[in-house]
């Protein structure tokens, strides 16, 4: 099996990319709004009657969901069980929305996600710095977990 990073190792990479103040100001706003709006969106997208039939809560989003918890578990397990309970309170929050304003999800999700996007490169433009996603689309995933680190620090949590 090869070596595979520590969490550790990917927070310090993904630092790397995010010195400047402003920029990180920028990321604590546009990544839980990046998360939010693609998981709504992964949550519209329709999936065949007899899969969908089995439960409302199996969608497109909770799937990516799950995908993204093994990659976080593999990596370390507070950061995942954090990840879980951000990403759970995120679609409930989704799946509240759905119920009562179906016809409004899909839009208000894609504006966000691509205002939040704007945001996240206007921030990269004042770090002088591509994002790190471009160097390994990982860092994707990396990015909420980054900010999570944050929290467990300032908890006293371990990761």
């Amino acid at each position: 099996m090869p070596n595979r990073k520590s969490i550790q190792t990917w927070f310090d990479e993904y630092s790397e990319y995010h010195k400047n103040a402003t920029n990180k100001v920028i990321h604590w706003i546009c990544i839980p709004l990046i998360t939010f709006s693609l998981l709504g969106l992964l949550w519209e997208i329709p999936l065949p009657m007899s899969i969908a039939s089995v439960s409302p809560w199996l969608n497109v989003a909770t799937l990516f969901f799950v995908a993204s918890l093994i990659f976080y578990f593999r990596l370390s397990i507070p950061i995942a069980a954090g990840m879980a309970l951000t990403a759970f309170i995120m679609l409930v929050m989704i799946a509240t929305w759905d119920q009562r304003m179906p016809e409004s999800l899909w839009k208000v999700c894609t504006a966000i996600f691509v205002v939040a996007w704007i945001g996240q490169f206007i921030g990269h433009k004042v770090e002088g710095r591509k994002p790190a996603f471009i160097e390994d689309l990982q860092f994707l995933l990396i990015g909420p977990a980054w900010l999570l680190g944050f929290v467990y620090q300032r908890l006293g949590i371990r990761y």
